[in-house]
């Protein structure tokens, strides 16, 4: 046993009936790995707000190397030495890295003096932890990789001896990964602390020296992960073992939806399109990887009708498109799971019966003479409850009520139910426990078979890897050559999403 940095003494918290936590002890030991695990709404987000004072325990506390820290005070983690990277990013995009770094940290006022000191400290940070930075680029300027490295600095700066890591590697390159873990090996021999929260199973077991998981609120098992498997951690997060779905081998069918030359305008969060071709066949998954930001939201913008080509052609059934509208997207037969089920793919006040229909509530049978058929409506809405097993009240229930699980498989029934041509599922498991994740798969495999195009977009390259007949990579607005399946590995899919690959292809096409 080694010496105890962070202790959690039968933490419970209740939400109303809710059993938030119940009773939950761990012990975080000085330059360990500890990965905590558990399904959607296990309890996770509960304990780590508990730990940073913005839940308050109803029983139970938590100590910090010995002292045990105030209730609901949220500088008190941060005081006594704990810091969190998130898995959204919380930097100023239009400061520099040593200003992102030091804000918040003192009096603005003190900053002119403390500046040259600052820079020094963050300098040697970076050298000791390998966490190569330039402290006078500007944040927007750098790749996800190197925010996540500013992120990481920001809370050693702050003198993090316990350092939590929420979803890590979530937006990395499998090289960055690589970086990103050898760094974090480098650290704990030092004898900081990490508490790793991930659904990488895999990852868990290449990091992690320690696993805890937390089921329905409960601590179920604490596990060394040499003793334990990734098989035995599923089964034990959701309570009965579980298996990802077979991929079987189809012939492809004739092409639905084609990009040709296609260029677009650049959006707020993603880079436009550059001169995109793409095929997209029935009974197909064609699975576009990369980083966010380089160019996917602009192809499901595209194919889901919101955005059209400022250059190229998008074709359908082998004939251009001219009028383009998300209306003629829906009436197309293309369905869409979209990137953000908050804030595109669900109305959060709306209830369960409106969100299922809300594509649709002009068409039958959930329209009857200019207005809404509400039983046709609620039927159809309780039938995907059913379905799709949406563990809620009922179909009057609030969407915002629901865990992000049970709201991700409403919107999959409300795609799916109508046997759509073209699926487009951006991001379909991001945030979702292996349970809810192998149910996703499970169900757009079936759509596959039954001869649906589908499209994939995700940051996750296993899911990529997995589901994929023909796998394309976007960087900087460009897209990929089609690899198929088995035919390419993770390290050269990594070299397409960090650009590398591009230019070495563009060296060698160069007159």
């Amino acid at each position: 046993m080694g010496e105890v940095v962070l202790r959690l003494e039968g933490i419970t918290k209740n939400f109303g009936a809710l059993k938030a936590n119940e009773n939950v002890s761990l012990n975080l030991e000085k330059g360990e790995v500890l990965a905590l695990l558990g399904e959607n709404g296990a309890g996770k987000t509960t304990l780590m707000n508990i730990l940073f004072g913005q839940y308050t325990a109803d029983s139970g506390r938590v100590e910090v190397f010995g002292k045990t820290l105030p209730p609901g005070m949220a500088r008190a983690a941060l005081d006594a030495g704990v810091g969190m990277v998130h898995q959204h990013f919380t930097l100023a995009h239009n400061l520099s890295v040593l200003e992102n770094v030091i804000l918040g940290t003192s009096s603005l006022w003190s900053w002119k003096l403390q500046y040259k000191q600052a820079r020094q400290q963050l300098l040697e940070l970076a050298n000791r932890y390998h966490l190569k930075i330039n402290p006078d680029a500007k944040v927007s300027a750098l790749s996800v990789g190197e925010r996540q490295r500013v992120e990481i600095l920001k809370a050693l700066f702050r003198q993090a001896k316990i350092l939590i890591l929420d979803e890590p590697t979530a937006v990395l390159t499998p090289q960055e990964t690589e970086s990103l873990f050898k760094t974090l090996t480098e650290a704990t021999e030092q004898g900081l602390s990490i508490i790793f929260i991930s659904h990488k199973l895999h990852e868990v077991m290449k990091i992690a020296q320690k696993v805890a998981i937390l089921r329905h609120g409960k601590l179920i098992a604490t596990k060394e992960t040499r003793e334990t498997s990734p098989n035995e951690l599923a089964a034990l997060m959701v309570g009965n073992p579980i298996r990802p779905p077979a991929v079987t081998e189809r012939d492809s069918g004739p092409v639905v939806m084609e990009l040709l030359n296609v260029s677009t305008e650049s959006q707020h969060h993603s880079k436009g399109l550059k001169n995109v071709s793409m095929r997209l066949c029935s009974g197909e998954i064609v699975g576009l990887a990369g980083v966010s930001g380089n160019g996917q939201t602009s192809i499901a913008d595209l194919v889901a009708g919101l955005i059209t080509p400022s250059q190229g052609k998008l074709h359908l059934d082998g004939k251009p498109i001219d009028q383009w509208s998300p209306r003629q997207s829906v009436l197309s037969g293309i369905a869409r799971i979209p990137e953000d089920r908050h804030h595109a793919g669900t109305i959060a006040d709306f209830s369960l019966t409106e969100n299922s229909i809300i594509e649709r509530y002009r068409d039958q049978p959930f329209a009857r003479h200019g207005w809404v058929n509400w039983q046709a409506a609620e039927g159809f809405t309780q039938e995907l409850i059913r379905q799709y097993d949406v563990r809620c009240p009922g179909p009057d229930t609030r969407i915002r009520l629901l865990s992000g699980g049970n709201m991700q498989k409403l919107i999959l029934g409300r795609v799916l139910q109508n046997d759509p041509r073209v699926i487009l599922a951006h991001q379909p498991s991001r945030g979702l426990d292996i349970g809810a994740v192998h149910y996703v798969h499970k169900k757009l495999l079936e759509a596959r078979q039954k001869g649906a195009t589908i499209l994939l977009i995700s940051e996750d390259l296993d899911e990529i890897l997995q589901l994929s007949d023909i796998i394309h990579v976007a960087s900087a607005g460009r897209v990929s050559p089609p690899f198929q399946r088995g035919k390419v590995t993770p390290t050269e899919l990594g070299g397409w999403m960090s650009g590398a690959a591009f230019a070495k292809q563009e060296t060698l096409h160069a007159p």
